[in-house]
């Protein structure tokens, strides 16, 4: 269902564009490429032209390296001339070039009661949104590398689904889904839970280091909640097996091993450029609620292809899916139930005979 009426005053969306997305070190170890910064200021200006044109009158966003900043600015000033834009707001904050700059961030924006958060990031980026924006609805758009959970998208059409939703004229029911979660706990304290969006890796890594992980030798287990056999990363591994939508109730548990002693062994695209024969000696579903202790030992877990967590020999470390996790936009769902019910449309001066 949908309404046609007036747009609601005051509506306020959220903008997390990470600086860092796009710059890990499988630039270095694969053939991934670099996205920079300026194009992070154009997706940003192209977003606010989509919302703009439904009425949303404020973005609050949080504080961007100059070269994303700066770019966005110049668009403004240029292109958006004549135009129906947001105004911008950059949230006051300490910046500490870290994940604690995203946290922070959705924090403020929450206390300012946003309608919705966009996502201009990699995995991590919308995983970390994910774990503190409660019910309130995202848009992860891809800016990293390995990005199973954002979507390559064009952020003008980001703009309109999001400003449809917002503004009401789209129903969260319709076009807002709730994403399966894997919940990560560590001695089962409050101060060590964390959670992923796609999967968790246990490694024989024990230091965290550069966080990204590129290696499958290292990893011994692991956890999906979606796996898709045209994705890059570890969740590919099992895509390449088992296919899992995000609409599917399950995930999949994967004991991995070398090639020489593997039931299963599937060539794989770890990172962009980069494949590898990967082995597979065990593979099960693992179903919502149901919770899964990893073998002990000194090493660390990757929550969505980054290493997050160090444990030590005595550590119980479990993991289970929820399928409780984030609400998140359907853009292409929105754009669909847009286009049936005319809500981009003028309204003509005689009523015409829609096509069947």
């Amino acid at each position: 269902m949908s309404n046609n009426g007036s747009v609601p005053s005051g509506i306020t969306v959220g903008v997390v564009a990470n600086p860092a997305s796009g710059r890990d070190i499988r630039r270095l170890v694969a053939g991934a490429s670099v996205f920079d910064n300026a194009e992070k200021g154009n997706m940003v200006y192209r977003l606010m032209a989509g919302l703009g044109s439904l009425g949303v009158e404020k973005i609050l966003m949080m504080p961007a390296a100059s070269g994303l900043y700066d770019n966005l600015e110049k668009n403004i000033r240029t292109h958006g001339k004549g135009r129906t834009l947001p105004s911008l707001e950059l949230i006051e904050m300490m910046i500490y070039h870290n994940a604690s700059d995203t946290v922070h961030a959705v924090e403020r924006m929450m206390e300012h009661g946003v309608s919705a958060i966009a996502v201009l990031g990699g995995d991590g980026t919308s995983r970390l949104v994910a774990r503190h924006c409660g019910d309130t609805p995202m848009i992860p758009l891809s800016t990293g590398t390995n990005n199973a959970f954002p979507e390559m998208r064009e952020a003008t059409v980001a703009g309109l689904a999001l400003g449809l939703l917002v503004t009401g004229k789209l129903s969260p029911e319709d076009v807002v889904k709730r994403r399966k979660v894997l919940r990560v706990s560590v001695n089962y304290e409050e101060a060590r839970r964390d959670c992923a969006l796609v999967d968790v890796a246990v490694s024989g890594e024990r230091f965290i280091g550069a966080r990204a992980l590129w290696k499958s030798g290292s990893v011994s287990e692991l956890f999906v909640t979606s796996a898709a056999p045209d994705a890059v990363g570890l969740s590919s591994i099992a895509g390449m097996l088992d296919p899992v939508s995000r609409d599917d109730e399950h995930g999949l548990y994967l004991e991995l091993c070398p090639p020489e002693e593997a039931e299963w062994t599937v060539n794989v695209p770890l990172a962009p450029g980069l494949i590898v024969p990967v082995g597979v000696a065990e593979m099960r579903r693992i179903h919502p609620g149901e919770e899964v202790e990893i073998r002990r030992g000194v090493g660390s877990v990757a929550l969505d292809g980054e290493r997050e967590i160090e444990r030590n020999e005595g550590d119980t470390v479990s993991v289970s899916l929820d399928s409780e996790g984030p609400n998140i936009l359907d853009v292409a769902g929105a754009m669909r139930v847009a286009a049936k019910e005319g809500l981009l449309n003028q309204k003509p001066k005689t009523e015409a005979k829609r096509p069947d």
